[in-house]
């Protein structure tokens, strides 16, 4: 099979048809704490994990997850992006609510230990695709009281996902949703699996009229673009800024931190973390959705009281986002130098 790569267990998988979608592979890792700490930690086959029906994350909602890839460099290496950011985000998730921290050493090592396990399922260079990551920390153990856990669970598994784009990165449009993603001083900067819950109705509403997801507003006011999706928003002006909302109800995303760098240190552009008011739409040329899956997601225009307001174009993306686009994944997949430190070998 052209393009296949012979896995163990005569398992092959044909990288081009890759998507984003679960695919079973040999080792997961799994950590439990108890009695005040964590355990050592392992590696097990089982991709079935077995809890009590009174477990908090079931019924309460206590539980948090990150993402993140593992990346098949020119030279045939392997290398995590920024994985110590992951750590402390879930970290701040698993504060928010009232979870056992994962230590920053522990969250890369379980992330090394799973992508080395499973090396034969990382794809190849130049195929575009990638292993994603998926730590989650899950409060469990008998409980029926609102309150935490007696016991929780730290696990990493790795799946192979394709290209997002898989005939080439193009704009898309996105519509203003009629609800709230989070409350204001709620758990919209924690990432825990209520705030995609709460998604799920709206999301499927513009895709039916449509679009390819919606934009949610500041739950105080609904003047302000705060999330595109599960994604961040960032726009850039007339005047060359890169522009990307600030407030407490965001969820901190990696790569639109790593995007604010790149304009400022790379681009030579001004970077702003501000207001974006929907009224004021016409302050950029371009705009776009950044997070794991895709990198950057290009906005060809946002439907505001029935009307398109259009950025570029509807059908090409923007110079300065493509070029935003091409200097993260190349530092992604080893073929640009990247900042100190945000790189990661797997050895």
């Amino acid at each position: 099979m052209k393009g296949a790569w012979k896995m163990s267990k005569n398992v092959s998988i044909d990288w081009s048809k890759l998507g984003f979608s679960y695919t079973k592979t040999d080792l997961r890792y799994i950590s439990m704490w108890k009695d005040g700490k964590w355990d050592a930690g392992k590696l097990v086959e089982d991709n079935m994990i077995s809890i009590s029906e009174s477990s908090t994350a079931l019924h309460y909602g206590q539980q948090c997850f990150e993402g993140l890839k593992a990346y098949r460099t020119p030279n045939g290496e392997i290398q995590l992006f920024r994985p110590d950011e992951n750590a402390k985000r879930m970290q701040r998730s698993c504060r928010r609510v009232l979870m056992p921290e994962i230590p920053v050493d522990k969250f890369i090592d379980a992330c090394m230990q799973v992508v080395k396990a499973n090396e034969h399922f990382v794809p190849p260079y130049g195929s575009g695709a990638t292993l994603y990551l998926r730590p989650y920390v899950i409060g469990v153990g008998h409980n029926i009281g609102v309150k935490p856990a007696p016991e929780y669970l730290f696990g990493v598994f790795c799946v192979p996902v394709g290209p997002y784009f898989k005939g080439g990165m193009a704009p898309v449009n996105f519509t203003i949703a009629d609800m709230d993603r989070a409350a204001p001083h709620g758990t919209g900067a924690a990432k825990v699996g209520g705030n995609y819950a709460g998604s799920l109705l709206p999301h499927e509403e513009a895709v039916k009229r449509g679009f390819a997801d919606c934009i949610y507003l500041d739950p105080a006011t609904h003047t302000k673009i705060e999330e595109v999706g599960a994604a961040n928003f960032f726009g850039i002006t007339k005047d060359n800024k890169f522009v990307t909302p600030a407030s407490p109800s965001i969820l901190p995303s990696i790569t639109k931190y790593s995007l604010m760098v790149l304009a400022e240190k790379y681009l030579g552009m001004t970077v702003e973390e501000r207001d974006c008011l929907v009224e004021k739409l016409d302050e950029f040329v371009e705009t776009g959705a950044c997070g794991t899956a895709a990198v950057i997601t290009p906005i060809g225009g946002i439907e505001v009281d029935g009307k398109l307001h259009v950025f570029h174009s509807e059908t090409e993306v923007g110079p300065v986002t493509k070029k935003l686009y091409d200097t993260l994944v190349g530092i992604q997949f080893g073929e640009i130098e990247g900042p100190e430190g945000w790189i990661y070998k797997v050895k």
